[in-house]
């Protein structure tokens, strides 16, 4: 059986979705360890002002491909940019376009989706299901196609736990109401269209969880947006997010994305129509723990408050914590900008962060149980080498190690802080950290001037207690003598 890279040699390959976040994971992986790949045409949009080749040629300069460059220093003759938007007829092919498409094209990953948990559903509809019916079409006309894989998502189907079987096989009005967002609802009538649509075609679904940083390739830590929990890792760092709603126990499904491209290119090689999901579990008092201790260390510049988060799976707890922790050292903060004169935007970026916390609640607060038959399946048919190369098997995979790095991703490649500035960064956490320890002491001295100077009986319950504390002391020491 031939190899992985043996499979791509020689082949043509079609790429939706190849500017966004896991597009751009799959085309430097297919490229620098395939590099036997003949052409990898990807499907681009002109976008503000930039034609798709510009596009293209911006994004191959980023540090993600740094390592191919180094490797295959001429990789960029292989990637034509095709101009192309999925949401008009015909995806905006030019005739010359689809002929070329038609007659050269071996393998199809189509990764073009809108990752927006709360898209209007029209738009959603556009980009996530109606798009992947006119690839259908096309790559029924493909004369040298050999396998369709489509990047879903193993929330797909996340609503079934809850659901009753008749109300799950009906594709009613009533399914998205059941389903969190538009996202979920969307993807899963894309899987719908795959099944039904792809007739005699070879497709393969890959399903993955909550998609993270890196974990090995190209680099430890890769990462490039605040989607998914990125951005919570980041307001956490910064000290902007203090509580969130779920209990110590609750499961956080993550996958790191190069695990989900190595399944991708792994599943095409295989050739054969299959669903793979691909997830991780991991407790969110691990998650924290680690992010919380990292940035410690390794402290974001500018940081609003020391890292520290508290999970309460109670609605009313989390609810007063955000009142405490959330919006009161916010408003205080504005009041304090508009003083000295400048714009208040403390507020607002709490506001942007509680519209993200509920979006995402329901995937805080739920757990699912994937099957991962077909993963063990694919990797029982791999070759050792192939098994390095193309590497997805998450058992490997050290929690403490990924959280890490992938908080150190979010500071290097998100918020492009420099290394360099962590002794000022640790300066200004010190710095918080003692305001911190002078405002709880002018707070317990406030509570002493309103609550106990005022009470005698407080003024005899305080003199007990420090009496107490004075006796046992005194004991104490001289317990310690005698000895």
């Amino acid at each position: 059986m031939l190899t992985i890279p043996e499979y791509y040699a020689g082949k043509n390959v079609l790429i939706t979705g190849a500017t966004g976040f896991m597009g751009k994971v799959l085309l430097e992986k297919l490229l620098r360890s395939c590099p036997g790949v003949k052409a990898v045409y990807v499907m681009v949009r002109s976008k503000a002002g930039q034609s798709p080749k510009a596009r293209i040629t911006d994004m191959i300069n980023c540090k993600l491909f740094e390592r191919l460059q180094e490797e295959q220093p001429n990789f960029a003759e292989k990637v034509i940019a095709v101009n192309s938007d999925l949401t008009q007829p015909e995806l905006d092919l030019s005739k010359e376009d689809q002929s070329i498409l038609t007659e050269n094209i071996h393998v199809v990953f189509h990764c073009a989706a809108t990752v927006r948990f709360n898209e209007p559903l029209k738009d959603a509809m556009q980009l996530n299901v109606l798009a992947i019916q006119k690839m259908l079409a096309l790559a029924h006309r493909m004369k040298c196609l050999q396998i369709f894989v489509h990047i879903s998502t193993a929330y797909a189907n996340c609503d079934r736990d809850w659901m009753d079987d008749e109300l799950v096989s009906a594709l009613t009005p009533m399914l998205i109401r059941e389903r969190p967002n538009t996202y979920t609802y969307t993807k899963a009538l894309a899987e719908y269209l795959v099944q039904q649509e792809s007739g005699d075609l070879n497709v393969a679904i890959i399903r993955p969880s909550i998609v993270g940083a890196s974990w090995k390739e190209p680099f430890p830590g890769w990462i490039d947006n605040f989607n998914g929990p990125s951005g919570i890792f980041i307001a956490a760092g910064k000290g902007i997010l203090r509580t969130m709603r779920a209990s110590n126990d609750a499961v956080a499904d993550l996958v790191p994305v190069d695990v989900v491209i190595n399944t991708t290119l792994a599943a095409a090689w295989y050739s054969g129509s299959q669903t793979l999901n691909s997830g991780l579990k991991c407790c969110w008092y691990f998650i924290k723990y680690h992010v919380i201790s990292t940035f410690k260390r390794n402290p974001l510049e500018q940081a609003f408050r020391r890292p520290n988060v508290n999970l309460t799976s109670n609605h009313l707890i989390n609810q007063y914590w955000i009142a405490v922790s959330h919006k009161a050292p916010a408003f205080l903060y504005d009041l304090y900008l508009r003083l000295i004169g400048q714009e208040p935007r403390m507020m607002k970026t709490i506001t942007r962060l509680h519209k993200t916390m509920m979006v995402l609640e329901y995937f805080t607060s739920h757990s699912w149980v994937w099957n991962t038959d077909n993963i063990a399946m694919l990797m029982a048919q791999m070759s050792p080498e192939d098994k390095k190369v193309f590497n997805f098997d998450v058992r490997q995979l050290n929690w403490a190690e990924y959280m890490e790095s992938y908080c150190m991703g979010t500071k290097k490649y998100v918020l492009n802080e420099e290394l360099s500035g962590l002794p000022a960064a640790r300066k200004h956490l010190n710095k918080l950290r003692n305001i911190r320890y002078s405002f709880n002491a002018i707070l317990v001295v406030l509570i002493w001037r309103v609550f106990i100077a005022r009470s005698q009986m407080a003024r005899n319950i305080w003199y007990f207690v420090v009496s107490l504390c004075f006796k046992f002391l005194s004991y104490f020491r001289a317990s310690s003598t005698m000895r």
